[in-house]
């Protein structure tokens, strides 16, 4: 495949993601953006099985793909600013939260995270999260019931480390994809220079943030609504050492059942293969939400 081939399908790979998001999202369809996407896959198909194009059509096609990509662009930011993804979402009620499926397989981050690792952190570590966070909810319920807080204070401290554990297992599962790394595009990327000057000085500074985290722990990149910029924060133990009022678009989980079955003591290595299935779009879709929140800037 060459450069020309692998660009086209690198965009197409993209609107693939915003239609299966949308649909997932029961968002209503445009037909004329679905009925266009599926026939360019069917180009794609074309171009897989018929070997190279000649330039002429490789442009031709780069075109009308680089258009069908600004719609599909368009048309998911215009139902975002609508408000209208997730607003008949239904609330989750206490002691109902569920474990999320993955959207890839355990083997599908290999070599970087290997499938045993997956398998474990995914079933075992953040079901135990999901399983105490639904029985410190269900136990405050009984509190105030009761009316009896005598141990509110040990259930409050479950509720957040649990809760922690399940939301942010839920955004890492998203944010890492087979086939992934690269730089991100877009505002995220604007956003990244303006305030950290470059993304070699992001990167940069959020491994050492991730190698600096002092027992378990993890390194998240945030978007602070009132600040307006982007910043890199960690927290120990899901809930301490970071900062309230910001919204995690990427998180890197640093305990060490994220990673000591396959790089044992090596935390540095770790972190440093973990770049290369970082799902960008994933991250661009957080903060293109997390902007449209209009707080005062302080």
């Amino acid at each position: 495949m060459n450069k020309f081939e692998k660009y086209i399908n690198d965009v197409m790979s993209y609107n693939e993601e915003l239609k299966n998001f949308l649909q997932q999202e029961n968002i209503e369809q445009e037909d004329s953006l679905w009925s266009r996407l599926d026939q360019f896959s069917e180009i794609m198909e074309r171009i897989s099985k018929q070997g190279d194009l000649t330039q002429e059509e490789l442009l031709r096609v780069q075109a009308n793909v680089e258009e069908l990509h600004e719609e599909m662009e368009s048309y998911f930011t215009k139902r975002q600013q609508l408000g209208s993804i997730y607003l008949n979402e239904p609330s989750v009620k206490a002691g109902e939260h569920q474990l999320p499926s993955l959207p890839y397989k355990y083997d599908a981050l290999e070599p970087y995270i290997a499938k045993e690792i997956m398998e474990l952190h995914h079933s075992k570590h953040h079901k135990s999260y999901v399983d105490g966070l639904n029985k410190a909810e269900l136990k405050l319920q009984e509190s105030r019931v009761k009316g009896d807080f005598s141990l509110v204070k040990h259930w409050s401290r479950e509720l957040a480390f649990h809760g922690s554990g399940h939301y942010l297992h839920s955004l890492f599962w998203e944010t890492m994809k087979p086939k992934g790394g690269g730089q991100p595009t877009g505002k995220l990327l604007e956003e990244i220079i303006k305030y950290f000057g470059s993304f070699n000085a992001f990167k940069k500074h959020f491994t050492e943030a991730a190698k600096a985290v002092e027992g378990s722990g993890w390194a998240i990149l945030v978007w602070s609504p009132r600040s307006r910029h982007l910043e890199i924060v960690q927290t120990e133990k899901h809930m301490n050492f970071t900062q309230w009022d910001t919204i995690p678009l990427l998180p890197l989980d640093v305990w060490e059942h994220a990673y000591y079955l396959q790089y044992k003591n090596k935390r540095e290595d770790y972190v440093t293969n973990w770049w290369n299935v970082v799902n960008w779009r994933k991250v661009e879709e957080r903060l293109a939400q997390a902007t449209q929140l209009k707080w005062k800037m302080l």
